[in-house]
């Protein structure tokens, strides 16, 4: 093999290692933010319990004190 055939190898191999790590801080880095998403999924899941647990409470408390007016109304006549 010729001088200017290795050269040219090396010069592609180099090449090919840079990608391979330009490539492996890309995955790092879409792991790192793929983290990130799914914590905060994990915490819009929570606060949209908490408001499904609270919209539940405020409607029963509602129809408690409707149940109470319409008691109220029937009682007056």
């Amino acid at each position: 093999m010729s001088v200017e055939k290795m050269e040219k190898l090396e010069v592609r191999v180099r090449k090919l290692l840079d990608l391979v790590v330009e490539l492996r801080e890309d995955k790092s880095h879409l792991e790192q933010e793929l983290d990130s998403t799914r914590e905060r999924l994990a915490k819009q899941q929570d606060m949209s319990e908490g408001w499904e647990d609270e919209r539940s409470t405020i409607r029963s408390k509602i129809e408690k004190v409707l149940d109470e007016l319409e008691f109220l109304d029937r009682s007056n006549d």
